[in-house]
C-alpha cells in the first residue's frame, strides 16, 4: 500500500490568453499582460483548483504567468513565489511577427536561424529548457512535498519537459503540442520519482478555437510509468 505522504503532484500550468493585438512573438519581452478573456481563464482554473491540496504556488517571473497564478495563490492563502527556470524559452525571433504565411521564411536574413529544427538553432535549445524545468518541478515537489503545488509557466517549455518525462523526441512539430491556454499538465511524484503524468484543460471553453493547441484526450487523462 502507497503511503499517502509519499505522493505529490505537481501541476504545470499554461498561462491564459495574453492581449497581443499586433500578433508578435512577445517571448521574454516585458509588458505583455493578460487579456480579459485570459483573466477569466485564470479564475477558472483557480475554481477547479478550489478543493485541491495546494501549498505551493510559483510563476514565471513575466506578467502573464504571475497574473495567471494570482488567483490560484489566492484561492489558497498562500504567497505567490516566482522561479526564473519556469521562464518562456529564448527565441531570436522575439518582438517580431513570424508564423507560417507571414513571408518569414522567405526572408534571406531570417534563414541562419532557421538551419538546425533539432537543437533548435533559433533560440534556446530543447535540451537545456528540459534541464531547468526539471529543477523547477524537483523544487515544487520538495515544497509541497504530500501534497500539491501549481507551477505557471509557458507553452514550449511545459510540452518539452513531458516530453522528457515520457520518453519522446524533443524536437516536433510546433502545431501538435498538447498544451492549450490554461490547461494543467500534472506530473504525480511517489518519493522523487513522476510515476505519472495527466493533462487536463479546465478552462477549454473559454479558448478561441484557433487557439487550441494539439489533438485534445479526454480531462484528466494520464501516463503512468512502470517501476
Amino acid at each position: 500500500m502507497t503511503d499517502s505522504s509519499d505522493i505529490t503532484v505537481v501541476h504545470l500550468m499554461r498561462h491564459g490568453e495574453v492581449d497581443n493585438p499586433d500578433g508578435v512573438l512577445y517571448g521574454r519581452l516585458a509588458g505583455y499582460h493578460l487579456s480579459e478573456l485570459g483573466r477569466q481563464m485564470a479564475d477558472r482554473v483557480a475554481e477547479h483548483l478550489a478543493d485541491r491540496d495546494i501549498t505551493h504556488v510559483c510563476a514565471s517571473p513575466l506578467e502573464r504567468a504571475q497574473e495567471t497564478a494570482t488567483p490560484i495563490a489566492k484561492a489558497h492563502g498562500l504567497d505567490l513565489a516566482t522561479d526564473a527556470r519556469l521562464i518562456e524559452a529564448e527565441n531570436v525571433f522575439q518582438g517580431k511577427t513570424f508564423g507560417v504565411g507571414d513571408g518569414a521564411l522567405k526572408r534571406p536574413a531570417n534563414w541562419k536561424h532557421l538551419f538546425n529544427p533539432f537543437k533548435p538553432s533559433w533560440g534556446e535549445p530543447y535540451a537545456e529548457q528540459v534541464v531547468r524545468m526539471m529543477g523547477a518541478l524537483d523544487a515544487a515537489k520538495d515544497a509541497a512535498r504530500g501534497h500539491e503545488a501549481v507551477l505557471v509557466s509557458h507553452q514550449l517549455p511545459i510540452w518539452l519537459v513531458r516530453c522528457a518525462v515520457e520518453k519522446r523526441r524533443l524536437w516536433h512539430d510546433p502545431r501538435k503540442r498538447q498544451c492549450t491556454l490554461a490547461s494543467l499538465t500534472s506530473f504525480t511524484y511517489q518519493g522523487d520519482r513522476i510515476v505519472s503524468v495527466g493533462y487536463s484543460e479546465p478552462a477549454i471553453d473559454l479558448v478561441p478555437e484557433h487557439l487550441r493547441a494539439g489533438a485534445r484526450p479526454v480531462q484528466g487523462q494520464s501516463k503512468g510509468f512502470g517501476a
